[in-house]
């Protein structure tokens, strides 16, 4: 039988688990942010030339949030990280996956890498929150 201390202690390992996933689909977008934006480089100076630069732009700060995210509110449990973070990479990623991956324009495989990072970080930071409840 695990006392609450026990319990608490292991809920908080897998919190801080949950951190350094979402702090690794951050640097993995960080990445795609520069991608983006030296692909969106390749073309004229126009609407998609812009809107090229402006998904760059997003994925830059959608990346530095969720880093931010799971480093000061992830690691420490916190129900409001666990909302923001699960919202904010969800949002994310279900973009890429439908209109991206899921039509073919990259390969399933390295393409679904952010994908299964987001669903590893939202799984277990939510068996730490379920942890901390039970």
């Amino acid at each position: 039988m695990r006392t609450d201390m026990e319990s608490g202690m292991k809920s908080s390992r897998i919190a801080q688990a949950a951190a350094v996933v979402y702090v690794l689909w951050g640097l993995l977008h960080l990445q795609a942010a520069f991608m983006v934006y030296k692909l969106g480089n390749t073309l004229e100076n126009g609407m998609v030339y812009g809107q090229m630069l402006q998904h760059a732009w997003n994925l830059l700060f959608a990346s530095i949030l969720a880093i931010t995210i799971a480093v000061t509110m992830n690691w420490k449990k916190r129900r409001d990280g666990y909302w923001i973070n699960a919202v904010l990479v969800s949002l994310v990623d279900l973009g890429f996956v439908f209109f991206i991956l899921f039509p073919g324009y990259v390969p399933m495989w390295p393409g679904a890498l952010g994908p299964v990072t987001w669903l590893v970080a939202w799984a277990l930071s939510w068996l730490a929150l379920k942890g901390a409840n039970s």
